[in-house]
């Protein structure tokens, strides 16, 4: 009994790929800290919500491609029998049902964020997963879940729609490395490829590029200061009017001349320079982890060199969140998430993020 019960929570844990789940939390976590609030109970809900409709999509996934995968992938659970595909079906409906709820306990423009990126799941493993615009959707599902925590996170005198603005040139980078890995992805079990591979190490060097440099998403910096030059000149006399013959005004003494009010030194950044530079290095971290895989995919398009390409490209989903969190200035943010990427690297030994 125990092993039949074992067997199935490994079917189930290879359906819903959940080596794959650690790279969902930082999406809200980076919304949240691009639109530049503290992560809360709209942040938590909003993870919640993330990690339901992910994997929703992963089963979905399988059930859309169960004729494909009982040609090449027959050890799937469900052309192996291990799940049934109505089985699969029926929970990628709850799970979607429970990710919409989640967020609307947040508010109405979380929901709408959530009923859009539910959508594009269900668009992408129905129909559009096996057209050009393919990797597109995915990358547009993947920066409505970074929005969909720069709405939910609440603080600050911002309203959903600014937050989600100010969180839009995270949600763009992450997009574009999600477009290259899902490219690469459409190759994963038969290869040939070898222009995809480098054209994704391309995409994912300029992403690193991006996020390593200036600001994404920044307040801007407000300096207050007051001119130190010469003083100004006193204003015009007013001229009195004419008095009767033989009146005149009592002499007034002048005034003191202004003097000009000492210049404020400029108020310093929110963002500090070591933040700076974590972003920096978290960027780095995140070129390194799929670069070497994406180059040997490419010097040999093999399916074993490309699904490992594409589980390296997941992986580094991570430090990109991280680094995006470090250059939005939540350093503390970007460290938790780093945190997750041993855990990510230990599942993915057992159960295959792809």
């Amino acid at each position: 009994m125990r092993r039949r019960r074992t067997g199935r929570a490994q079917a189930w844990a290879e359906l819903l790929r959940v080596s794959a789940l650690f790279s969902v939390p930082g999406d809200a976590l980076a919304g949240a800290a691009a639109a530049g609030v503290r992560p809360g109970r709209g942040t938590l809900c909003a993870i919640g919500a993330s990690l339901c409709l992910y994997e929703a999509g992963m089963a979905l996934n399988d059930w859309a491609d169960r004729a494909e995968d009982a040609a090449e992938r027959p050890h799937r659970p469900l052309p192996s029998g291990r799940i049934a595909p109505s089985t699969a079906l029926a929970a990628s409906a709850a799970l979607t049902a429970a990710g919409l709820a989640l967020a609307s306990r947040v508010g109405r423009p979380p929901l709408a964020v959530a009923t859009a990126l539910a959508a594009t799941v269900w668009a992408y493993d129905l129909g559009l997963k096996h057209t050009p615009a393919g990797p597109g959707t995915m990358a547009t599902a993947r920066a409505l879940d970074l929005l969909l925590g720069a709405t939910a996170s609440t603080g600050g005198n911002r309203g959903p729609h600014h937050r989600a603005l100010h969180a839009l040139p995270s949600a763009a980078l992450l997009g574009a490395h999600t477009y290259a890995v899902t490219a690469v992805s459409r190759h994963e079990t038969q290869g040939g490829s070898t222009r995809t591979p480098l054209a994704a190490l391309a995409v994912t060097l300029a992403v690193a590029g991006a996020a390593s440099g200036e600001v994404l998403g920044a307040r801007p910096t407000t300096t207050v200061s007051t001119p130190s030059g010469p003083p100004a000149p006193a204003p015009a006399p007013h001229p009195h009017p004419a008095l009767p013959s033989g009146r005149t005004l009592p002499s007034t003494p002048p005034l003191p001349p202004s003097r000009p009010l000492p210049s404020r030194p400029p108020r310093p950044s929110r963002r500090s320079v070591p933040s700076r530079g974590l972003g920096s290095l978290l960027a780095l971290a995140y070129a390194r982890t799929p670069a070497t895989l994406l180059l040997h995919a490419a010097l040999n398009p093999s399916a074993a060199l490309t699904e490992r390409a594409v589980g390296g490209g997941i992986r580094a989903t991570i430090p990109l969140q991280a680094a995006l969190a470090a250059r939005a200035g939540a350093p503390g943010t970007a460290l938790a998430l780093l945190g997750l990427v041993p855990a990510a690297r230990a599942l993915a030994r057992k159960v295959s993020p792809t």
